[in-house]
């Protein structure tokens, strides 16, 4: 319990007054917390849509350097709270849990530049190169190398960090194990869901609660009301019923695109490349673009930073009849990722109130001790099974992981010197 004197917390963002029982806030007398600018949250986004390579994974890795380590924007249980929220929602996870980070520092707005942030740099590549402006062919190139090879770095960094904070005991340490072994075993998102439930729920009833510190005052409240959020869910189904209804009374393409990308961002589980079968189901058969165009954008995609999501933007752009070039690009974009935001926004107000309450902590710290496991899994694969081929390799990612464990340089900087090295990899 805590009554009467004023509670800091890190950098001063979070000022409580009042009493604090049973996971519950009495609101009489509490300071709001400090919210950032959502200008700042674009220049942070956009410097990780510029650096973070490596898949969705390593895109977690990035953003708790980022968000948790440098500038303490949420703690780790927090951060890996969000997480586990985004495995179970459909979409792509290190965008939604990017998307969240920015809503909750600077209301909506700080959400929507989040996005625009951390996706806007692949999805302008990925549209020059569907409109014929690559210049050479990178797939093969050194410092495309080093680039996942610092991945693992990153990847091992933050499961390392997590692993202390949020599996320190035997208890936890089994239940991340266990999970990285199931997920390795199956390695589907179905088996993800699944991992994260049943942690949950061991924790629900065999951790103890006595050591468990209620995190509600440093929890970052909904910048969402309910009302909002069962707007969001109105129309969230309701496009996801409405617009498949609406293409043949409206034949318009431009509604056809919206409704076939919609949907694949409102089903897709897992993100990553779980996306691209359904995309290629969507957009090939119909005509809108080759397998050839199909393939080759898969590729380019793989040579840029940020979400795989992206993809859309290039198909958009080479798409045909029409729209395509940049409206088309700008439609199929924003219409993968609408899902996303009606979905965070729906479900983080819920997500808020029952956070904090002791119970729900309790399967929580199963939770985020699953999460500690399916990270440790991706670790494997896909990150180094695509990256460490050679004990050169193993040496540059060893090197890399020293600049962010010990000497605490910022990632940005490690993803520079990693994509120098790989490049000195090939020439020797």
């Amino acid at each position: 319990m805590l009554a009467g004197a004023p509670v800091r917390y890190s950098r001063g963002e979070v000022v409580v007054r009042g009493r604090l029982m049973a996971g519950d806030v009495e609101t009489e007398g509490i300071e709001a917390p400090a919210r950032g600018s959502p200008w700042e949250v674009l220049l942070v986004a956009t410097r990780l849509g510029l650096t973070s390579f490596g898949g969705p994974v390593a895109h977690l890795g990035y953003f708790r350097a980022e968000y948790v380590q440098r500038r303490r924007w949420l703690d780790d249980a927090t951060y890996a709270d969000l997480v586990a929220l985004c495995q179970f929602l459909p979409g792509p996870a290190s965008s939604q849990v990017g998307i969240a980070i920015g809503m909750i520092r600077a209301g909506l707005l700080g959400g929507v530049l989040s996005w625009i942030g951390f996706t806007l740099p692949s999805a302008a590549a990925l549209v020059l190169f569907a409109l014929g402006l690559e210049a050479a062919d990178v797939g093969d190139a050194g410092w495309l190398h080093g680039l996942k090879i610092v991945a693992v770095a990153v990847v091992a960094y933050a499961v390392w960090g997590m692993a202390r904070t949020l599996a320190p005991d035997r208890a936890r340490g089994s239940i991340a194990v266990a999970a990285a072994i199931a997920v390795l075993t199956s390695q589907t998102a179905l088996m993800q869901v699944a991992v994260i439930v049943l942690g949950g729920l061991i924790g629900w009833r065999f951790l103890s609660a006595d050591a468990l510190v209620s995190r509600t005052s440093e929890r970052s409240r909904a910048p969402v009301g309910r009302r909002a959020a069962s707007v969001a869910w109105v129309l969230f189904f309701g496009l996801l019923v409405g617009l498949p209804l609406l293409r043949p009374i409206i034949e318009v393409q431009a509604l056809s695109v919206f409704d076939a990308f919609f949907r694949v961002g409102a089903l897709v589980f897992g993100g990553g490349h779980v996306v691209l079968p359904l995309l290629q189901a969507e957009v090939v058969p119909t005509g809108w673009v080759t397998n050839d165009q199909f393939t080759a954008g898969y590729g380019a995609a793989q040579a840029v930073p940020g979400p795989l999501f992206s993809f859309a933007a290039y198909l958009g752009a080479v798409m045909g009849p029409s729209p395509n070039g940049i409206p088309g690009a700008a439609l199929a974009l924003v219409a993968v990722y609408v899902p996303s935001f009606l979905l965070l926004i729906g479900v983080l107000p819920v997500w808020d109130q029952v956070r904090g309450r002791v119970p729900f902590q309790r399967a929580l710290r199963g939770v985020n001790a699953a999460v500690v496991g399916i990270m440790l899994a991706a670790l494997y694969t896909p990150v180094w099974t695509s990256a460490i081929f050679a004990p050169e390799d193993f040496a540059l990612g060893v090197a890399a992981f020293g600049l962010l464990a010990l000497w605490r340089l910022p990632p940005w900087l490690v993803v520079v010197l990693a994509a120098a090295g790989g490049q000195a990899l090939e020439w020797l």
